[in-house]
């Protein structure tokens, strides 16, 4: 794990000092909202930055530069056998990680939107989402890997999340949708 404090700790660090940041903004952001007479302006400011500030951090680690091979894997499960293979503090990075990414978006967005409430439509945007990612990272020539594994866990990650948080949605989805 020292590894992992030595390759993200600034990141880590920067997310953390954000979390005051984002607090001002979010009440500025709701004072707007009030304004403007929009409905729940403080709920929507706070689940509005609480996905943007849980998801930019991953997305910063995901798109900074490595010395890897820029490589393309279209083949479900290949990556995440060797992955499952590697030593225990590999898989829980990895995997662990790839979970993650969507997870802060796949909790807040069924509160944030009717529309986006239930486990479908969160992962149809996580999936949206991290194929962008991905498609960015071999664009870019980041020196990494861009695998359907890595979207398939983010998507798993964000759906998790939002099932977490199912209890605070359940009664917005429309009828008819699951």
């Amino acid at each position: 794990m020292w590894l992992v404090w030595r390759m993200w700790g600034h990141v880590i660090v920067a997310a953390l000092v954000t979390l005051p940041i984002a607090a001002i903004a979010a009440r500025q952001l709701a004072i707007r909202r009030e304004k403007a007479g929009q409905p729940h302006p403080m709920r929507t400011a706070l689940l509005d930055l609480g996905m943007v500030v849980g998801t930019l951090p991953w997305l910063w680690m995901i798109l900074t530069p490595s010395n890897g091979t820029n490589d393309i894997n279209l083949v479900p499960f290949r990556d995440l056998a060797a992955v499952l293979a590697a030593a225990p503090q590999t898989v829980v990075v990895q995997v662990g990680g790839n979970l993650l990414v969507f997870a802060a978006l796949g909790a807040l967005l069924p509160m944030r939107s009717r529309r986006m409430a239930g486990v479908t439509p969160v992962a149809l945007v996580a999936a949206a989402g991290s194929i962008a990612v991905e498609t960015l990272q071999h664009v870019l020539h980041l020196g990494r890997v861009s695998s359907v594994d890595d979207v398939l866990l983010n998507v798993a990650g964000a759906a998790l999340a939002a099932l977490v948080t199912r209890r605070w949605w359940a009664d917005r989805i429309p009828a008819g949708v699951v």
